[in-house]
């Protein structure tokens, strides 16, 4: 919640809103939160020439209730290998202290800001590690400074490389996932059959026998080549008086099914003589 102002506060911080319109920022940016006049958000770039080049560092402000009559809270969002700048964050410099004037603004806090990344104040460090190595083996400060702004503070940009390994990711991730589509229907196709084996449909009862029958019917027939006969077709189709012969000719087999039909015996291969009375 953004605290209790006066109306003061309030007209300066917008008069500062519409100044920062007009300035040139460069490649440094700040403004205020969309729901929160007291909160900003800004950015610095590494100064051209720096041990911080090409990088971009993130700040937090913070303004007092009473702003402009109190410095505003700066603090450093992106890590920096800083004299003046704590891991935390926290800035040591003169006019965010007790060289503070309600005459200046948020934007030339910025500009002194930008000034401190190009000259470090080594006579009042905020980490003393740093500052005696920038006295004493400044090469090392300086390549320290340089990875540490590499490592934190440059925007990743994906490069051609990247992009293409990417890609074929992608292709290998779709690659795979249809593979696995036709695997799996395979796989259905397999389990189908092997069930059907395991577990075969029993038909009808009634059915299997007359299967059978015909087919033991058709396979006599194609043997002997000779069709069936019923009794009263054998007897009309032998001469007058020819019953007895006629009857040992036709004692051959009856059917399995009791009809009293019999079969023509093969009389391609035996001779039947039939005699007159």
């Amino acid at each position: 919640m953004p605290p209790l102002t006066n109306p003061m506060t309030l007209k300066r911080i917008h008069r500062e809103v519409a100044d920062l319109k007009k300035e040139d920022m460069g490649a440094m940016t700040l403004s205020p939160s969309e729901d929160n006049l007291f909160l900003w958000k800004g950015t610095i770039p590494g100064p051209e020439g720096s041990v911080y080049e090409g990088g971009i560092f993130n700040l937090d402000v913070v303004l007092a209730s009473d702003y402009p009559f109190t410095a505003p809270k700066i603090s450093f969002k992106t890590r920096i290998y800083h004299m003046n700048i704590s891991d935390r964050g926290d800035i040591c410099i003169d006019i965010l202290k007790h060289n503070w004037s309600p005459a200046l603004s948020l934007f030339k806090v910025m500009l002194s800001l930008s000034s401190l990344l190009t000259d470090p104040n080594p006579k009042d460090p905020l980490v003393s590690s740093i500052a005696n190595q920038y006295l004493t083996n400044r090469k090392l400060h300086d390549d320290i400074a340089r990875q540490w702004t590499g490592l934190y503070a440059k925007p990743k940009v994906p490069t051609k490389s990247s992009a293409k390994a990417q890609g074929k990711a992608k292709a290998s991730l779709s690659s795979s996932a249809s593979s696995s589509r036709g695997n799996s229907v395979s796989l259905g196709a397999i389990e189908i059959v092997d069930s059907d084996d395991e577990v075969p449909a029993k038909p009808r009862a009634g059915a299997t026998q007359k299967a059978g029958s015909k087919r033991k019917r058709e396979t006599r027939a194609s043997v002997g080549g000779e069709p069936e006969y019923s009794d009263d077709e054998r007897e009309s189709s032998l001469p007058s008086g020819s019953g007895k012969t006629a009857s040992r000719a036709s004692g051959g087999r009856t059917t399995a099914g009791g009809s009293g039909r019999r079969v023509a015996p093969r009389l391609s291969t035996e001779v039947i003589e039939i005699e007159d009375d």
